[in-house]
Formats: structure tokens, sequence, C-alpha cells
């Protein structure tokens, strides 16, 4: 991993917009972009289409290890997802993926390893990393972090949006419900539990216009890296 580099890391929990602002943030500035929650969701989803147990950290280890994955980006549009060469990326979408996704996110042996996978990603010109442990652990030498709040009720609500906006059918309860459920899970995980890096700047998006908080984000890096 080349440590000069620049990676600007934005974590948060589920809905806080980090992907959605990572996305234009990467656009923006020409770099490179990785959804780090995307890989775990990949596995999830590997998971269920080869009826893996979920509760075997052996055997998600090994998975994670064959599967395939590869991204399709263009411009700050969400990216393609593809599994094994098939496109995946409504499927790991879902609230069923998220939630695999956060329990296999909390064995270490498939932490350790999609570590180098999300690590291939820092090249040239800059990297635009978002997560949950982005500015903790797969990053923490990143200079500029921001940590993404917003309450649950609208992430809830933002997740409503973008889900019905894909064709699929969700309850608004039951989307506030898994957050809920999801948030404890990751922050009291005893692996890389989602927390701020001690070194980042919190930025509660609740009722805040995107662009607004990408300037916000921008002003994070020195003048040098946003010519």
């Amino acid at each position: 991993m080349d440590e000069t580099i620049p990676v600007l890391t934005i974590d948060g929990p589920s809905g806080s917009g980090k992907g959605t602002i990572s996305r234009i943030v990467a656009s923006r500035l020409g770099w490179h972009y990785l959804d780090s929650g995307a890989l775990y969701r990949v596995v999830g989803h590997a998971a269920a289409r080869d009826a893996a147990d979920t509760s075997d950290p052996v055997a998600m280890a090994a998975l994670a290890e064959r599967t395939g994955i590869r991204f399709q980006t263009s411009g700050d549009a969400e990216p393609r997802v593809l599994v094994d060469g098939v496109d995946a990326t409504d499927a790991i979408r879902t609230e069923t993926a998220g939630a695999a996704a956060s329990v296999i996110a909390a064995m270490p042996a498939v932490r350790q390893v999609l570590l180098d996978r999300q690590r291939a990603f820092r090249r040239p010109p800059g990297l635009v990393a978002d997560g949950r442990d982005m500015g903790t652990v797969v990053f923490p030498d990143a200079s500029c972090k921001a940590f993404l709040t917003a309450s649950a009720e609208q992430r809830a609500q933002r997740r409503y949006k973008q889900l019905k906006e894909k064709g699929l059918s969700v309850s608004m309860d039951g989307l506030l419900r898994e957050i809920l459920a999801r948030d404890a899970r990751d922050a009291e995980r005893a692996v890389a539990p989602l927390k701020p890096a001690s070194d980042a700047v919190l930025i509660d998006t609740t009722d805040v216009p995107v662009e607004r908080v990408v300037e916000r984000v921008l002003a994070l890096l020195p003048e040098s890296l946003r010519l």
C-alpha cells in the first residue's frame, strides 16, 4: 500500500449519505472510489446463492476468498457490481443482504480476507473510501477523515426512497427496525466496531442538502488536492 497516495475516508452508519457523498466527491476530484460495504454485501449475497452457512466464519472466509467481485463505474452514478461475472447490483442492496453483511462483517477471518482487496483500491491520483472502518482500520493513515451521522428516522426514509426507486417492496417500519438493529450490531461488535476515528470530522447530515455536505467534505482536503 503506497501511503503517499492521498485517501479521504467517509465513514458512518447505513443511510447517513456516505455512499452518495463519496461518489460525488470522488467524481469531482477525479479519484477512485471504494464502496467497502458492497464487498461484505457481495459475500452475503454469495452465501445466499450457494446456501452457505453464514454462521460459519471459516466457510465465509473461504467464500470471500473465492468470490469474484468487479465494479463498473460511471461518473458519480452508483457502480454496477458484478459477482462472479453476474450483475448483482440490485440484489446486494436489499435489507436482507445488508443484515447478512452486518453479521459477516463481525468475523475477523472475513475482514482479513477483504482487507487487502480494499487497500488495493488505493491508486493514483487518490481514493475516496466509504464504509464503517475506513478511517480506523483500513486506512488509518488517511490525512482527511469524515464521519457522517443522521437521525435513524431520516436514514430509514432515505433507504425507503432508494429501495422504492429500484422497484423493491419495503416497509418503513421494517426498515427503521433493521437500521436500529444494525446500528447496535455494528457498534457492539468486537472487531472494528462502528465509531469515528479520533481524528475524523463529524458531520450531521440530517435535513442538510447533499451539495452542502459535499462542500463540507471537500473543505477537509488541502487546497492543493482540490485543484
